[in-house]
């Protein structure tokens, strides 16, 4: 990556090959290479991405120095609130795997390239953002295959962290601190991981770095929704406020205050 690669806009893709005829192979061909030439990874920094071989079942490229996978799409048009992903029942099988990869979207344009990429650490994910799609259809030719939906519109906004915004490279030292500031949660198991998510979102909707945990109480119906079988939910969220404030994502002002550190 050259020097000024992080303020200056970056390159755009190179030519595909005449042989590739589909969008989808050209998009292959063109963002995987594109982004080890211009990208450092988000967890430690480092311009040291590699590719899997061809036909990997999950990720696409890896770390050659921290080890963290990443699994890759890129499309022309902005993501939406959903992804299309693979098959319902792997996603949701691999969530509470170690090898389950970090995702990592990638923005283009057709003629100048890279426009933006976000990742998602795959410790955003639990399995109430993996949603379930309607079987194939008996005349498919995968008839009755199950795909999903990842739903990145419920993904806490500090889980979905910017490399690249209007074709700039942001700081590294601020993208990689913004990773690591929320790394506690791969200790924690998947049902309390959500918890924790849930809270972090209703911090996130309160709008302003201080608040008060009568704001975070604004939320109880919706967490009564999200999880039904639990009767004590606000007793839930102080215990969810403190481990917060203990994993240092939130600092106690006293007097029933936090902010957001």
């Amino acid at each position: 990556m050259a020097e000024n690669d992080e303020f200056g806009p970056l390159p755009g893709f190179e030519e595909p090959p005449a042989r590739f005829e589909s969008a989808s192979q050209i998009a292959r061909f063109q963002s995987e290479p594109w982004v080890q030439r211009n990208l450092f990874c988000p967890a430690c920094g480092e311009s040291a991405f590699e590719r899997f071989p061809n036909n990997q079942p999950v990720a696409d490229l890896y770390c050659g120095n921290c080890a963290e996978q990443f699994e890759l799409k890129s499309q022309a048009s902005r993501f939406g609130a959903k992804v299309v992903d693979g098959a319902f029942r792997t996603m949701q099988a691999r969530i509470g795997s170690k090898e389950n990869p970090n995702l990592m979207l990638l923005r283009y344009d057709r003629a100048a390239g890279p426009q933006d990429v976000t990742v998602i650490p795959k410790h955003f994910f639990v399995p109430a953002i993996i949603e379930e799609r309607k079987p194939l259809a008996p005349t498919a030719r995968r008839a009755g295959w199950v795909g999903c939906n990842i739903l990145i519109g419920q993904v806490p906004g500090v889980g979905r962290i910017p490399l690249v915004r209007e074709r700039r490279l942001l700081p590294r030292d601020a993208v990689v601190e913004t990773w690591r500031r929320t790394l506690f949660l791969r200790e924690q198991k998947l049902e309390a991981r959500g918890w924790l998510l849930e809270v972090m979102k209703a911090v996130e909707a309160i709008g302003r770095p201080e608040f008060a945990l009568a704001d975070v109480y604004d939320a109880e119906d919706r967490l009564h929704v999200v999880f039904p079988n639990n009767q004590n939910v606000r007793p839930k969220i102080r215990q969810q406020l403190q481990v917060l404030r203990d994993r240092g994502f939130l600092e106690f002002s006293g007097r029933g205050t936090y902010r957001l550190r």
